[in-house]
């Protein structure tokens, strides 16, 4: 089977750039799409609170709720911000765009570099807890985690690759499954909570966990802060939406700050429900089973078809898990192509592919997280500590940013038009206000980063701090690069001067006269009079043998000047580099000299090992050099030549000859 055929049946057939209106989404596969990393969160976002507030004993887990409300009142700060970033750059980028815009360069390429981190480690970490969750369910699979974590990586890339709609449709049912089934058990929950309807009282929970420490003042202040910290992970995911706003049917801001509402509220009613039912049940975290599983089983518990209830909610759960990485997998090349369009990735992650995505940040996201699950050994707890940090840098920066377009903004009659710097904004009201819950959110969220950062900087988060500071680095690096190309191609101040002559001479490297190098010397005939077969001789019998064949084609050679090179050594391609040198440096001295290289061209990869060696290693010692143009001029290998050749009464040589054209 060819290649092409075989990526047709993976990825399928190639879309036209004219279908690429067709290929956006609706709210309901986007919401699915975008929303599955923040709708994740709730599968363990109360556990991470609880976890830390466990060391002051199960009495002080009563101020989970509190806390998760806190959270709550963020969620909706972060979510407004968005929302506002959506209606005032509707061609998405997100936290990049708008730090970019208002901050300056740096701060954009902080807030890009930091988001980059993160939705990486988004596909890592979701899809080693989805496997931890199948491993808990089958603990032979244990050993083989990484092996599934990596096949895992590779089917959500196969999808993601298959187009934006078809991604959409295919996650849509786990995602709204995972929803439904929860939102089913907190109501049921709730009513057994109450004593609603006649329902059973919920089981009591007997287990009370002794204090492991006393604290008080700032320690105590301190753990709240990073109890708080931890349960933000709830947040992960939130800015996708801000970053694929292109994505979207039209009108796509519209259409994209609907969603954005709509997930927030979703993610934050799953968020308080379960923070509350765990709370009020007096769930207690333990390492082998998950607050959500626990609350799922009491809750079903002496429930009609409370098993499968059970059953559904588990599953949905370890699938959701897995597919919060498809966050990543929409955003990391869609902010890959913003960086990449302005000068600070590599061009080619700019390009769509068959099915109109990014393929090529695809595929390097999928690389990026193979290499982190393998670095981890398929361990999510060790990736914990990395993760979050950067999610809260973006959203430090892109709150930060919003404050400082508020203040440019022209308050002006209603009806009138108001003109930012680098937006138009209609009727913009409420501008203070906006301005100052923008400045809230940016305060909290710079406090949670500095909580998570501090707390976590030993346990892995040194590695996120050096990781953006390297892309960075990398990005300045790459802009250099390409405005040294964009200032050396100019033609601005070009004179007839600057540009090189182009020299009548063509060198031919030959190792024998063949139909290769026929071709090849035929070639350079119509494009120069002065063409030079250049070989390089170790043997007086290897010159006799080439000026015999070289005389039995004078139609084909005439003009053209045999040039042989004795050498004693074995290493041909130095004596045919000083020549080369020699003819483009001394006889056609700041002209252009043109190689023109035979080569063969076999039927298979396996064959052309066998091959064009010298030929390769002759074109990366000329390709430094800037006067020399490098032709190829290729023959194809086939068996029908071969048959053709026998049936002429021909024979050919069993044993390839070596050389430039081998």
């Amino acid at each position: 089977m060819s290649l092409s055929r075989l990526k047709r049946i993976l990825i399928g057939t190639p879309f036209p750039t004219s279908a690429a209106p067709h290929e956006r989404l609706d709210k309901l596969r986007a919401l699915a799409v975008f929303a599955s990393d923040p709708i994740s969160s709730n599968a363990y976002a109360t556990e991470a609170i609880m976890t830390v507030l466990i060391v002051l004993g199960s009495s002080a887990l009563a101020l989970t709720m509190p806390l998760a409300l806190g959270i709550v009142a963020l969620v909706i700060l972060v979510v407004f911000s968005y929302t506002q970033t959506i209606l005032h750059y509707p061609e998405g980028g997100g936290a990049y765009i708008v730090s970019q815009d208002n901050l300056g360069k740096y701060p954009g390429l902080l807030a890009g570099a930091a988001l980059l981190v993160d939705y990486a480690l988004t596909v890592s970490v979701s899809v080693a807890a989805g496997i931890r969750a199948l491993a808990s369910a089958m603990p032979e699979l244990y050993e083989y985690r990484v092996p599934l974590a990596l096949a895992t990586i590779l089917v959500l890339t196969l999808v993601n690759l298959r187009g934006v709609r078809e991604s959409g449709t295919i996650f849509a049912f786990p995602t709204y499954a995972f929803v439904g089934g929860v939102l089913l058990v907190l109501g049921l929950g709730l009513v057994r909570y109450f004593g609603l309807l006649g329902a059973p009282p919920l089981p009591p929970h007997p287990v009370r966990v002794p204090a492991a420490v006393s604290l008080s003042g700032v320690a105590l202040a301190w753990l709240l802060l990073r109890a708080y910290g931890a349960g933000c992970t709830a947040l992960t995911g939130i800015e996708a939406i801000s970053d694929g706003v292109a994505a979207f049917k039209e009108p796509s801001a519209r259409n994209a700050a609907i969603t954005m509402l709509v997930m927030g509220m979703m993610a934050m009613t799953l968020f308080a429900g379960i923070s509350f039912l765990a709370t009020h049940m007096n769930i207690v975290p333990e390492e082998t089973e998950s607050v959500l599983s626990q609350m799922t089983r009491a809750v079903t518990a002496e429930m009609p078809a409370g098993r499968y209830m059970y059953g559904w909610v588990q599953l949905f759960t370890m699938l959701i898990l897995v597919l919060a990485a498809n966050t990543g997998y929409q955003d990391f090349p869609r902010l890959s192509y913003f960086l990449a369009r302005d000068g600070f990735l590599p061009r080619w992650m700019m390009n769509r592919g068959d099915r109109l995505v990014y393929s090529s940040g695809i595929t390097v996201l999928a690389v990026i997280a193979s290499l982190i699950i393998l670095a981890f050994r398929g361990d999510e707890i060790a990736m914990l500590p990395l993760y979050a940090i950067g999610v809260m840098v973006s959203f430090t920066l892109s709150q930060s940013a919003m404050v400082k377009l508020f203040s440019r903004v022209k308050r002006i009659p209603a009806g009138g038009v108001e003109q930012t710097q680098y937006t138009t904004l209609r009727s913009e009201s409420g501008v203070v206000w906006k301005q100052v819950l923008s400045l809230i959110g940016a305060t909290v969220t710079c406090v949670v980063l500095l909580v998570l950062v501090s707390t976590k900087f030993r346990e892995g988060a040194w590695i996120v701090v050096v990781a953006i500071a390297l892309l960075i680095l990398m990005f300045r690096a790459i802009r250099r690069h390409y405005d040294f190309v964009r200032s050396s191609l100019s033609t601005r101040e070009l004179t007839g001067e600057d540009l090189r002559d182009v020299a009548d001479v063509a060198i031919v490297p030959i190792a024998d006269v063949h139909r290769g190098s026929l071709r090849a010397l035929k070639y350079a005939s119509r494009i120069s009079r002065d063409v030079r077969a250049v070989a390089v001789c170790t043997s007086e019998s290897q010159k006799e043998k080439i000026r015999e064949r070289w005389s039995r084609f004078p139609e084909l050679t005439s003009g053209i000047r045999l040039v042989l090179i004795d050498y004693d050594y074995r290493d041909i391609i130095a004596p045919l580099f000083q020549y080369i040198d020699y003819v483009n440096n001394v006889e056609f001295a700041r002209q252009l000299v043109t190689v023109v290289v035979p080569e063969f061209v076999p039927g298979s990869l396996a064959e052309n090992l066998l091959h064009n060696q010298t030929a390769h290693i002759l074109r990366l010692r000329l390709r430094p050099q800037p006067d020399i143009v490098v032709i190829d001029v290729p023959y194809h290998l086939s068996e029908r030549s071969f048959e053709d050749a026998e049936r002429r009464g021909q024979r050919l040589a069993r044993r390839p000859p070596s050389g430039v054209g081998h």
